[in-house]
């Protein structure tokens, strides 16, 4: 969770933030609000029965169970881990973009696939950050890459507050002017994705995989099936070829 070191008020006229330079807020009283919170969460789902207690919670799940668990909830001392980014706000969002906005797996660490089999490299951590192969039956593989996708109705980002989506671009407008010159504004980057792509990662997807020197040219795009053409245009496949 990435928390800003400041709040837009609640009628948008003013940015407030902490006096003390060194914490948003008490780390002590933040846990009593989280545990607070999530317990008076916790309690809502057992009402509404949205909570399963199977086998040695089964106890759990009766009232008199249930009402024991929550004292004990309320008994135990929560702790909420909070820190500064030690290298500033930008190597943080730059650390957390490398994990929320990429695949399971890189194209470039998958090394076979070969009857029913695919390798793999990965890292170990405990020895000493090797890379080593792995050799799995692509079944397995496939299992252990849907993990990564998440189900429906979750979001892998979700933001709040004055970054909610449906007021953010307002907000944020709002904010910059409140806090003035002291505000940066990024510089804009204008280009094709395919250019802030090359810019970003150095990867050019124009140029041909194979020889590395001719230029890819879309000739040709196949459309999708025809329930998909009923919506709207949606190529399947597309052909380039290289010059």
């Amino acid at each position: 969770m990435v928390i800003p070191a400041g709040a837009l008020s609640s009628d948008g006229r003013r940015w407030t933030h902490p006096k003390n330079k060194n914490f948003l807020f008490p780390v002590k009283a933040l846990s009593k609000v989280f545990r607070g919170k999530f317990i008076d969460l916790f309690e809502k789902a057992y009402s509404n029965g949205k909570l399963i207690f199977p086998g040695n919670t089964r106890n759990l799940g009766t009232k008199e169970g249930f009402k024991s668990l929550l004292n004990n909830l309320w008994k135990e001392d929560w702790v909420v881990f909070s820190k500064q980014p030690f290298a500033g706000p930008e190597q943080v969002l730059n650390y957390l973009g490398r994990y929320t906005h990429r695949v399971a797996i890189s194209n470039h660490r998958i090394r076979s696939i070969e009857k029913g089999m695919v390798t793999f490299t990965y890292r170990d951590r405990r020895d000493g950050d090797k890379v080593k192969r792995m050799s799995i039956d692509a079944q397995e593989f496939i299992r252990r890459f849907l993990l990564h996708i998440l189900p429906p109705g979750f979001m892998r980002i979700r933001h709040f507050g004055f970054l909610a989506n449906r007021v953010k671009n307002q907000n944020i407008r709002q904010c910059r002017e409140l806090i003035g010159g002291y505000c940066k504004l990024p510089e804009r980057t204008d280009g094709t994705p395919l250019e802030l792509l090359k810019r970003l990662t150095g990867i050019d997807l124009t140029k041909c995989p194979s020889c590395k020197k001719g230029t890819m040219v879309l000739i040709k795009e196949l459309p999708g099936p025809s329930h998909y053409r009923r919506r709207r245009r949606n190529p399947a496949l597309s052909f380039y070829d290289s010059s």
